[in-house]
């Protein structure tokens, strides 16, 4: 599907005031700056942001960063939370490529990852752009806390497989928890948060799948 460019939405989404602007600045001090201290927990790939809005309304003692590399999109979770009578105060949002995350956050920095639905790149010469290829874990890696962890979700079945296979070939991750039916799962769905992708697509009857894994 075609992204659609929103004029302006560079300059909106630098001047919000719930946007990181030169992050780059912050490393190492995200959760003493914007946080009190608390854990940092990051959603890579937020699209229009109800996740990531809703676990930071959920557990007020984590702080959430929300990143997302088009800001036409991020655009639009900067307007819900805009349109919100008391928008979180624990969430952040940073309109960055994924790429950049070690020029960004320090080394184990983060407590925690998500990653929701993202773009399957499903021709193998893209492989490299799948945010669960080998590269990037290698990314969360260096960013992510001793026994921090990462939560996988999605409906695709060719990306959850290949998601698997790299987790398991590439050093320094452990297979905490696998389901390929996550709604029927009842301990896994446990306190489950959906994004608007996951209630589109198990409405339809299709089934979520989710892998928990662990930095060792």
């Amino acid at each position: 599907m075609r992204l659609r460019n929103i004029p302006g939405s560079k300059e909106a989404v630098a001047e919000s005031i719930f946007t990181i602007d030169e992050p780059e600045q912050y490393k190492g001090k995200f959760s003493e700056t914007f946080f009190d201290s608390k854990p940092v927990h990051i959603e890579i790939g937020m699209g229009k942001g109800r996740f990531i809005t809703q676990m930071a309304q959920a557990h007020p003692e984590n702080g959430y960063i929300g990143i997302e590399m088009y800001s036409s999109v991020l655009l639009r979770g900067i307007q819900k939370l805009e349109a919100m009578e008391e928008p979180p105060a624990n969430l952040k949002l940073l309109c960055m490529d994924a790429r950049d995350l070690t020029n960004v956050f320090d080394k184990e920095e983060i407590d925690r990852i998500y990653l929701n639905f993202s773009d399957p790149w499903p021709r193998n010469r893209h492989a490299k752009r799948r945010l669960t290829h080998r590269r990037f874990l290698d990314l969360y890696h260096v960013i992510l806390k001793d026994g921090g962890q990462i939560e996988f979700k999605t409906d695709n079945v060719d990306l959850f497989d290949f998601s698997l296979e790299s987790i398991e070939e590439t050093p320094g991750w452990e297979i905490k928890a696998v389901t390929r039916d996550l709604h029927h799962d009842p301990q896994m769905n446990q306190g489950n948060i959906m994004t608007e992708y996951e209630e589109k697509f198990s409405a339809k009857g299709n089934p979520i799948y989710k892998v928990i894994f662990e930095r060792i």
